[in-house]
């Protein structure tokens, strides 16, 4: 058990490993995301490309955090019996799980501002539309106005003497 226990353990931390370049990526993205929101002349399809392709990040997040699950509830009782004999690697997955924390925890500052970006962006459009509206109104009042005030009103004439 103590070999299988061991490629098990290699497959953990190759795990943990790939979860913290996902990890990487997402800071990047988040931090496009950031500089699309402060940008005002920001293409809505940029955007969208950045949402996609951190949700494709978060997908295979959560595909390594199940496989990860599978493999450590098939090693949890042989490590949890010998401590002592994988320490090391215990050790390891412990830094590494401790670099994914605070990963984790920087994204979720980063998105919290990022929404923050968001709300705000999102009220400025929609004031925008909010006076583009009201400016359209105006202009179509002006309109029926001006037409009124060329318009005169049917006049009988009455012909015979």
């Amino acid at each position: 058990m103590e070999n299988r226990a061991g490629s098990y353990l290699n497959i953990l931390e190759q795990s943990l490993d790939k979860k913290i370049k996902i990890l990487d990526q997402i800071i990047e993205q988040d931090q496009l995301q950031e500089q699309q929101l402060q940008n005002p002349s920001l293409e809505p399809e940029e955007f969208d490309q950045t949402v996609e392709e951190k949700s494709r990040l978060i997908d295979e997040l959560e595909l390594l955090d199940d496989g990860f699950e599978q493999v450590y509830d098939r090693v949890k009782d042989e490590l949890k019996g010998h401590k002592e004999l994988y320490k090391e690697e215990i050790q390891r997955m412990q830094q590494k799980i401790r670099q994914i924390t605070d990963k984790s925890m920087q994204i979720q500052t980063q998105e919290a501002r990022n929404k923050m970006l968001m709300e705000a962006k999102f009220a400025s459009i929609h004031k925008q539309v909010k006076e583009i509206r009201q400016s359209q109104k105006m202009v179509n009042q002006y309109y029926r106005n001006m037409i009124k005030t060329n318009y005169i009103d049917p006049q009988f004439v009455d012909n015979k003497k």
